[in-house]
């Protein structure tokens, strides 16, 4: 029978899988794009290019992250019930306390942020904090606390390297192809042409595919990881019922974050009643339902 242990090894794996998969799939693409044009070159320029930008914005994902959200610093004077249950959460995880941020939004949402525990953050709505319980809250701040611990923003930040470096190779192929930086010298064949547009065209979505899956293994992981530091699953699950009740969006649901929060800031539409393959396999998040499930075993 599957349990809280189970699911966490389960998707620790799956994690780790799809970013094989995805290491293979951006090394085949990069050996692919500079065999085409006999340019390895290319492919260290979109590799350091790729890589500098992406580790600058994870560098300073928290203080990014808080200021795209509007959320505005706290203290222990100002909500000590938030403060005390994060304070204790993180003592009982063993990692330092994380900043204290509240974002004026009557949707309930949450998010946390923050390269390594020692420059992390947690930000809630005020929505959250009207409708939550103690219990409920303390799952919501336990899987927040999860994916600081997880290291969830490294995997992250691995993950968008790789899609843009990958969407940097597709569109310089395609631009090069389109302005006649194609075979010349007739070194290269029509099939290859083809071959390469198609690869073009469909890698980022590939790419982005994946890391979206990588996105929602973490999900179910730091539900696991939270349940587990509370001991108490139902808490979490009765949370995300009722901010599934909520079908509002934010009022700043930005789609460069939405990855972040606990659920989707642009309306909780995933609670996994009559969802197709496809929809899943854009979402940034589990359905509701399924996450639920997962923490009440039924």
């Amino acid at each position: 029978m599957a349990t809280l242990y189970t699911h966490k090894d389960s998707n620790i794996r799956k994690t780790w899988l799809l970013m094989s998969v995805f290491f293979i799939v951006v090394m085949a693409i990069g050996w692919v794009f500079s065999a085409v044009y006999r340019a390895p070159e290319i492919l260290w320029f979109a590799v350091i290019f790729s890589i500098v930008m992406n580790i600058t914005s994870y560098w300073f994902s928290d203080t990014l992250v808080i200021k795209m959200s509007g959320a505005k610093s706290v203290s222990d004077a100002l909500y000590p019930d938030l403060y005390n249950a994060v304070e204790n959460l993180s003592i009982t995880a063993g990692i330092q306390m994380p900043r204290l941020y509240i974002i004026e939004d009557p949707a309930p949402n949450a998010f946390a942020t923050g390269r390594d525990p020692k420059h992390a953050a947690i930000a809630v709505t005020t929505g959250l904090l009207k409708i939550m319980n103690r219990t409920e809250l303390e799952g919501v701040l336990a899987h927040e606390l999860s994916h600081i611990g997880n290291r969830d923003m490294l995997v992250s930040t691995v993950a968008v390297v790789l899609v843009g470096f990958v969407t940097l190779l597709s569109d310089f192929f395609l631009r090069v192809s389109m302005y006649g930086g194609r075979d010349r010298d007739s070194r290269i064949s029509g099939i290859i042409i083809i071959a390469g547009f198609i690869l073009a065209l469909l890698s980022p979505i590939i790419a982005t595919l994946i890391q979206l899956a990588v996105s929602r293994k973490r999900e179910f992981l730091a539900d696991a990881s939270g349940a587990l530091l509370t001991r108490y699953p139902e808490g979490l699950a009765s949370a995300l019922e009722k901010i599934g009740a909520y079908s509002r969006p934010m009022m700043r649901a930005n789609h460069a974050t939405a990855h972040l929060f606990i659920s989707n800031p642009f309306g909780a539409t995933d609670h996994g009643k009559g969802v197709g393959f496809l929809t899943r396999l854009f979402m940034t998040h589990p359905p509701l339902q399924d996450r639920i499930s997962a923490l009440t075993g039924k």
